[in-house]
């Protein structure tokens, strides 16, 4: 089974207000786009796709922040829409895959074995999508998911939601495993009748659906599914990486006397033994 990856990186972020692409902001010592490939890289997949477009150069320049070297950056220009970008993301690719994994540049808290264990949800189900949702208190401003029974029949933005829409605790990620034969003809057929006229990946699983293919979605802890799109999002997630890093060095043999008051980047070694006190 060979699998291709796209990564969707080319918006600007200008809820950041910096100037900046959003997927160039780091946290812990790695860009929001370096911890996305490194987290895809940890699953030797054949391709990387990774779409650029605001600062493209910039973006283009960083792509060996933990990834493969099977990875190749596509332009897409002009931006219409996350749709248009997974269309463009399969130009990078030198060959159709049997899997094609899209993920966000802005998901620095996925893990690859969340991504891993999608992609194996997704082939024991037999889908011609899976979508990776999560489960939140306050789903307000998430697509959410719509099932009957365990298979979904679409994902519903909340602006078109109905009540009972809106009640479901359940909402999308943007993270999706594709069938990559299906893939392609789906996105020509998806349009552009929204406000922002720009062609929603979203849309791909209601033309599934309507094809009568089997459209499934794998559940991952609340955590994985934040997008940082604001500074402060931007703080909530490199908190929870610090707490990762952290984790990972006490049960190494390092000791800390308060470990939400150390500051360790994603890059640095500790050995053994090494005592850390606060405010390092």
């Amino acid at each position: 089974m060979s699998i291709g990856v796209i990564v969707l990186a080319a918006g600007k972020g200008t809820r950041m207000r910096t100037g900046k692409a959003k997927v160039l902001h780091a946290a812990c010592g790695r860009t929001l786009l370096g911890w996305a490939l490194k987290a895809i890289g940890s699953l030797d997949p054949d391709e990387v796709s990774v779409v650029v477009g605001y600062q493209a150069d910039e973006v283009a320049a960083t792509l060996s922040d933990g990834t493969t070297d099977r990875t190749t950056s596509v332009i897409q220009e002009p931006q219409n829409g996350t749709g248009h970008a997974a269309l463009v993301g399969l130009t990078g690719f030198s060959q159709p895959h049997d899997v094609v994994l899209v993920v966000p540049g802005d998901m620095p808290l996925i893990r690859a074995e969340t991504l891993d264990a999608l992609i194996a949800h997704h082939r024991d189900a037999g889908a011609a999508a899976t979508v990776l949702s999560v489960d939140l208190d306050d789903p307000s401003g998430y697509g959410r998911i719509v099932r009957s029974g365990q298979s979904v029949t679409s994902i519903v933005e909340e602006r078109d939601a109905t009540p009972d829409q809106r009640s479901i605790s359940e909402v999308n990620t943007s993270v999706y495993a594709f069938d990559g034969h299906l893939l392609a003809s789906a996105l020509d057929r998806i349009g552009t009748d929204n406000d922002q006229g720009e062609q929603y990946l979203t849309d791909v699983v209601a033309v599934l659906v309507a094809d009568g293919q089997g459209v499934a979605a794998f559940v991952a802890d609340e955590e994985e599914g934040l997008g940082v799109n604001s500074h402060r999002q931007l703080a909530e997630a490199a908190a929870v990486l610090r707490s990762r890093i952290n984790a990972e060095l006490l049960d190494a043999g390092v000791w800390m006397l308060d470990p939400s008051r150390v500051y360790i980047d994603a890059n640095v070694s500790v050995a053994p033994g090494t005592e850390i006190y606060p405010d390092t």
